[in-house]
């Protein structure tokens, strides 16, 4: 054990002692035309995200019209509204190991046949009871979706491009989210009764399109090493990676996660069956080591502060937001979130562009504080409008205009980031259920914000509700700075280093700080080289 242990110090230091330059090396200016089919198997796994965008953006208009319908109460309606977020743990907590047991294209595939029986039983629904059968598995289809598409684009995705494919699920929500508010506003034309089946129903469509087009991707190459198919993992690497020398890199980082020899190149190898589940929860919870427990941390956080911080408030019930706000036509106020769904998605398409340019902690960071700044805007502008008996002309405008910056400052950074950083940070035999762990606090999260909103801001004022998201929000400001380190341009394997050491931001100063006082000898001017470092030889030395 003690020179085995010596073999993978060795192995290690090695291994990240080389990287950074390979993939510098690996990194051209224009990408070679093979890069576009990773794009396309990145957009197709991201289209399943579409589903849970529908279902927020139509449910936050169908709501008006179900209770008029059905007579339901507000109580009735926080449940119906955010129950599926809740339904869907279950989805998301099943669809790690089944993504390690099928595979990760035919767990979307399954993901799409799920919501499709889902949309049908509640566009068919007679009464609340049946309308909630509906909820339950639609969003059992949804926990799926939302797992495995960050899971399966992270892996299928180049290191210089990872952040630009990986932001795709949060680019197809938002899309999902504008066609759910236009469907809105085209069905409620209809009569009361069809009206609101029509626009949960046609949810099924684009189901059956996206099972049947993810049946033209390819496995997930991460997934096929595991299963010891390596020939066929070598295939879709090279035409997913940026170069011939990328994919061998890939293919040897991932080799080397799952314990297969780097000499060993044939197409067909025995690998010890990790892939079903067995001892990984017990690596990720019972026992984790620090750097795996450094991950958990970050990913269930990131998931919680990004639905804690109010984003399903603002989209789910932005009706009710835009009737506090003086706006009483059903007609205008379906077109104002239209509206939102409009700006989302525009930024989402926006911070596509920066993920891999600017980086995530700088993103981040920036869209929280604005994320803040527009909700203490809200809150003071619907407090004023509380407070008065006369329209004030000022504080709608005023309100509208912090609507639309909040969910502009999301989109470019909080809601993609979210995805794209969970997916990448855990080791390869971690990855699914460690996404899955993230997936279950965002479900849970964004279902007790949904199913109290209306009570929430009827006990502390609609203003006041929004002045405590920008509190909580100010909050995950604090943890997103001390706590994430950057990953930008980072090979998924690499991430093993970057985590464990929970001082890395006092230790990054300090080499900064150091290198301008001293000077680096090596020309390295990456402050995270000595946090990189620690956390390897930690657990070897032990």
């Amino acid at each position: 054990m003690a020179s085995q242990g010596a073999q993978t110090t060795a192995a290690t230091t090695t291994h990240v002692d080389q990287r950074p330059k390979s993939l510098a090396d690996f990194d051209p200016p224009q990408k070679p035309k093979r890069n576009k089919y990773a794009f396309a198997c990145a957009m197709l796994a991201s289209m399943t995200s579409i589903l849970l965008g529908y279902d927020i953006g139509v449910m936050s208009g169908a709501i008006i019209y179900i209770k008029k319908d059905l007579k339901i109460s507000d109580v009735q309606v926080e449940v119906l509204v955010g129950i599926l977020s809740l339904y869907s743990l279950l989805g998301s907590a099943a669809a790690g190991r089944t993504s390690d047991w099928i595979g990760r294209r035919y767990t979307i595939v399954l993901a799409g046949a799920i919501f499709f029986a889902g949309a049908l039983l509640m566009g068919f629904a007679t009464n609340y009871a049946f309308l909630m059968v509906g909820r339950f598995v639609a969003g059992i289809g949804v926990g799926y979706a939302l797992m495995i598409a960050p899971v399966y684009t992270a892996e299928v995705s180049p290191a210089s491009s990872r952040g630009f494919l990986t932001s795709f699920p949060e680019v197809f929500i938002n899309a999902g989210i504008l066609l759910g508010y236009v469907s809105n506003y085209a069905f409620s034309k209809l009569s009361l009764h069809l009206g609101w089946r029509m626009m949960l129903g046609i949810g099924a469509i684009p189901s059956v399109l996206l099972a049947v087009a993810v049946l033209a991707m390819p496995e997930s190459p991460r997934w096929l090493v595991m299963q010891g198919r390596l020939g066929d993992a070598r295939k879709v690497l090279n035409r997913t990676s940026d170069s011939k020398e990328e994919a061998a890199l890939r293919l040897a980082d991932i080799k080397e996660a799952a314990g297969i020899p780097q000499e060993c190149n044939d197409d067909v190898v025995q690998v010890e069956k990790r892939s079903h589940g067995e001892g990984v929860w017990r690596e990720l919870l019972l026992h984790p080591t620090p750097a795996v427990r450094h991950c958990l941390i970050c990913a269930v956080g990131i998931h919680f502060f990004q639905q804690s911080s109010g984003i399903d408030a603002v989209v789910l019930y932005s009706p009710r937001t835009f009737e506090k706000a003086g706006i009483t036509s059903d007609n205008l106020i379906l077109l104002a979130t239209v509206a939102v769904g409009f700006v989302k998605t525009l930024f989402i398409l926006v911070a596509t562009f920066l993920l891999d340019r600017i980086g995530r902690r700088p993103l981040l960071l920036s869209s929280v504080a604005g994320m803040i700044l527009s909700l203490a805007t809200l809150g003071f502008s619907l407090t004023v409008i509380d407070h008065s008996h006369v329209r004030i002309p000022w504080a709608v405008g005023l309100a509208l205009t912090a609507v639309l910056s909040y969910v502009a400052f999301f989109s470019i950074g909080m809601g993609p980031i979210t995805w794209v950083y969970s997916s990448e940070i855990f080791p390869l035999q971690l990855r699914a259920q460690g996404a899955s762990m993230g997936v279950a606090m965002n479900r849970v999260t964004s279902g007790v914000l949904s199913m109290s909103f209306i009570s929430l801001y009827k006990a502390i004022s609609i203003g006041g509700a929004f002045f405590l998201f920008a509190g909580i929000a100010t909050v995950a400001w604090l943890f997103f700075y001390t706590m994430l380190p950057e990953t930008q341009g980072k090979t998924l394997e690499e991430m093993q280093v970057l985590f464990g050491n929970f001082h890395w931001l006092r230790d990054s100063k300090r080499k900064k700080r150091n290198t301008k006082l001293f000077g680096n000898g090596d020309g390295n001017s990456d402050g995270s080289s000595n946090v990189q470092l620690g956390p390897v030889s930690k657990p070897i030395t032990n």
